[in-house]
């Protein structure tokens, strides 16, 4: 069955989406990395050549044990604090009272605020995005153990660009683990390379979607065929390490997570990293912005 769409694309809109009744593989017009390699880059050469070849980087235990100590318990302060308080960036489990996600964390505490800023994270960003940048989401994402649920496959651009208007791929995710990433316990999966190649998502996006997106996602979700050429093409490869470890992935990469069954949570902490040259536009869905917890447009 077609599902038709509504929204007839913007002439300045170089990746439509949701916007006919198929989907489609478009290649991405725009740089991986934004700056020349030189030996003063934050990254090594071999370094810099695999994020741009497979659109991840994987830094294994970059952060201390001391410094993980305090994160992590700052969000274990949160987290129970907020399975009784209710606030419009808490977002819950689908079904449950469980905390899936705490947005803006890098606004709203302290602790949190000071790692966006760390000097070893903006450095890589910077060099990799070719400019300063600002935190366009951030936010923790809980698995706890027998509950965590998924995170299906997605490109977060493609939301980013449809439902916030943020014009081009020149951001990335930064994701730090605060608990041992297992394969058991819900790691995230990358496919190598598709951030190379920009998936077309079918159906109108319904007003206020985040509302129901940021629990369950329904709308921006790539299909069957498309995530089957592109992981039969790249592969698929789940990042593991211990806390500390750091995930960087391209705004484009489709990623994913399954739930957590087993007893060991999982807990991450998100910075999204936007180029300042990159700011949002209005949203290429037509409809008004996503809450600013969600996508900044303070740059």
């Amino acid at each position: 069955m077609k599902v038709e769409a509504s929204i007839t694309p913007k002439a300045n809109d170089m990746y439509p989406s949701r916007v006919a009744d198929t989907p489609s593989i478009a290649t991405r017009k725009d740089p991986v990395v934004y700056n020349p390699w030189t030996d003063s880059s934050p990254l090594t050469k071999e370094q810099t050549d695999f994020y741009e070849k497979n659109g991840y980087l994987f830094l294994e235990e970059y952060f201390t044990e001391e410094e993980v100590h305090v994160w992590k318990s700052e969000l274990k302060r949160l987290q129970s604090l907020y399975q009784k308080q209710d606030e419009d960036h808490v977002i819950r489990e689908p079904g449950s009272h469980e905390v899936r996600s705490i947005f803006a964390v890098h606004e709203n505490n302290a602790v949190f605020k000071a790692l966006a800023k760390h000097e070893k994270l903006t450095a890589i960003v910077e060099y990799l995005l070719g400019s300063k940048t600002y935190i366009h989401q951030s936010r923790i994402n809980f698995k706890p153990g027998f509950k965590g649920k998924e995170f299906y496959w997605h490109s977060d651009f493609e939301t980013w660009h449809v439902e916030d208007g943020m014009p081009l791929m020149r951001a990335l995710s930064c994701s730090i683990a605060l608990e041992d990433n297992n394969p058991f316990n819900g790691a995230l999966m990358v496919i190598p390379g598709s951030h190379k190649s920009f998936v077309s998502c079918v159906g109108a996006t319904p007003e206020n979607h985040y509302e129901d997106s940021l629990r369950k996602q329904e709308y921006g979700v790539p299909d069957p065929d498309s995530l089957t050429k592109l992981a039969e093409e790249g592969g698929i490869q789940m990042p593991i390490g211990r806390a500390g470890s750091v995930l960087l992935f391209d705004c484009n990469i489709m990623h994913g997570s399954g739930s957590n069954i087993s007893p060991y949570p999982r807990s991450n902490v998100f910075m999204v990293y936007n180029s300042v040259e990159n700011p949002l536009a209005a949203p290429f869905s037509g409809q008004q912005p996503r809450p600013p917890y969600i996508a900044s447009r303070n740059t």
